[in-house]
């Protein structure tokens, strides 16, 4: 219970535990659909073992019944370690997961040279994982690929990140499409949205986005793929954006 009570505490109380919470009874609930193996649909090797007890006469008979057939569970085990075994290393390349659209704009990510991610530390801590000279393939959850670039800039908070427009240099917040949104949280370390400058080498409307069966998708803002879909995703994105190795300018 300390680890649910403090997971809670650094959440919602900035890691100091409210009086009314002290020498509380904390109860943790896990929720089980019993028409639903979604975890083992997934590679995670999980079962859920049911209990009943029924009354004959003096006697009491326990049963037990299994979620999905253990022999399956087990099937997942194997399958899932070596999954785990496939790996290759790391071939440098970044990949960057960039929305969902009704939180952040492609067109100005193109039009203003940025990738970003906000709402939350989970999503935009892994935007200090890139350095200026690193590529990263872009990818739209449920859409697919749309962008290759080169970081120009370590990470900005949404207060500091300017862009470059008609009139000159403007603060993002003063263009961008979702600029009101950002700015209500503008002031929070935890919640604000963070932009990482890139220089983008091609690109494609979102509409046009390249997603084949078998390409790297990953929930991760940015990582770093170890796994030889990353490399055949890499190959086939090479294949289809003509400038990916366009020269870097000054």
């Amino acid at each position: 219970m300390t680890i649910v009570l403090t997971a809670f505490t650094n959440r919602f109380y900035a890691g100091t535990i409210p009086g009314n919470l002290k020498n509380a009874r904390i109860r943790l609930l896990l929720v089980f659909g019993t028409d639903s193996d979604y975890l083992n649909d997934r590679d995670i090797a999980i079962n859920v073992l049911f209990f009943q007890v029924f009354g004959i006469g003096d006697e009491k008979i326990l049963s037990r019944t299994w979620l999905i057939d253990p022999g399956e569970t087990q099937a997942n085990v194997i399958n899932t370690t070596n999954a785990q075994r496939e790996k290759e290393p790391w071939n440098g390349e970044f990949y960057v997961s960039f929305g969902p659209p009704e939180h952040r704009s492609w067109d100005d990510a193109v039009k203003y040279g940025y990738i970003s991610a906000g709402g939350g530390s989970w999503y935009s801590q892994t935007l200090g994982m890139l350095s200026p000279g690193d590529r990263v393939w872009v990818k739209i959850p449920g859409t697919g690929y749309v962008g290759v670039g080169i970081v120009k800039e370590a990470v900005q908070s949404v207060n500091e990140f300017t862009v470059q427009t008609p009139n000159g240099e403007k603060p993002c917040l003063e263009v961008l499409q979702h600029a009101e949104r950002y700015r209500q949280n503008a002031d929070d370390s935890e919640l604000a949205e963070y932009f990482v400058r890139v220089e983008w080498l091609d690109t494609v409307p979102a509409k046009n986005a390249i997603n084949e069966v078998g390409l790297f998708g990953n929930q991760n803002t940015v990582c770093q793929p170890v796994t030889p879909k990353w490399r055949h995703t890499v190959e086939r994105l090479k294949a289809r954006f003509s400038n990916w190795n366009a020269a870097k300018s000054a």
